[in-house]
């Protein structure tokens, strides 16, 4: 009987003999020594451009220019976690349209999901941006940029909830039914919870793309992480410094997030082989 903390890998693919440890090791050795050759080549290239000279770097010695840097990473972090509420709101209400038992509500459902999963975030960014205000409607930069990111991830993230909510045993609803337990009842004190806990690690990676789009905040002028660099750059002349700066937070933040999302996985595993035992 396979022991019930295997997980998906492991499952599907047998464990690597020696020969292919050893070939493995030797392909990660040559890609990491090429991917040092290429740093060193892109490093000697700035290098050459004068993009390396100090003056493009002293204002990071600025405590001013921290201080801007971290009013927009405030403004990306507040932005990231509107537009993932909303976006967990929105692909909630996606997934009950999807499993109702209304064939017209799953039409609806479908077609949501379908529409924002295939319009770019970007053209979202857009309609908010130029054609909402036509209409006369007034909205403020943070909500020009979280509700359009919000509709665009919602559709991913309703498949995501539903994935879940098929994942539930049916034992589960049937145990809860013999109880005498109403069907919303048991959907939301039952089933949901079982699967929410199931896609945690899918919505914390989910998350990372709501992050990573917010940076078409400078679409709409809001003073996130990106705006504050272009300002930064267009100050002190220093596109490389800036946005490399820039860079090594964003994938900070997201290397975070999906170390969350791992270790999310790992403890769900860890449950359900300690329940299994």
């Amino acid at each position: 009987m396979r022991d019930a903390r295997t997980n998906i890998r492991d499952a599907l693919y047998e464990a690597p003999g020696p020969r292919t440890r050893r070939l493995t090791a030797v392909g990660t050795a040559l890609t990491l020594a090429a991917l040092v050759v290429l740093i060193a080549l892109v490093i000697r290239r700035f290098y050459e451009a004068g993009q390396l000279d100090s003056k493009y770097w002293a204002l990071f010695a600025k405590y001013t220019t921290w201080r801007y840097i971290g009013k927009g990473l405030v403004g990306t972090v507040e932005a990231a976690l509107m537009a993932g509420t909303l976006t967990f709101a929105l692909g909630f209400t996606y997934m009950l349209l999807r499993i109702s038992r209304l064939k017209a509500a799953r039409a609806v459902g479908t077609a949501l999901v379908e529409f924002t999963r295939g319009v770019p975030t970007l053209l979202f960014i857009y309609f908010f941006f130029l054609v909402v205000p036509q209409l006369g409607i007034k909205l403020s930069a943070f909500l020009k940029i979280t509700l359009p990111v919000a509709i665009s991830a919602s559709g991913v993230v309703a498949e995501v909830l539903r994935s879940g909510v098929n994942a539930v045993p049916n034992g589960q609803r049937e145990a809860a039914y013999s109880l005498g337990m109403r069907e919303r009842s048991v959907f939301l004190k039952v089933v949901f919870p079982q699967a929410f806990r199931i896609v945690i690690p899918a919505m914390i990676s989910e998350l990372v793309i709501v992050l990573k789009d917010t940076t078409f905040a400078y679409v709409v002028s809001f003073p996130d992480l990106m705006q504050n660099a272009k300002v930064l750059i267009s100050n002190y002349d220093s596109l490389l410094a800036v946005y490399l700066v820039v860079a090594v937070i964003y994938i900070l933040i997201n290397y975070l997030l999906n170390k969350a999302s791992d270790f999310m996985a790992r403890r769900r595993n860890q449950v359900k082989g300690a329940a299994a035992v």
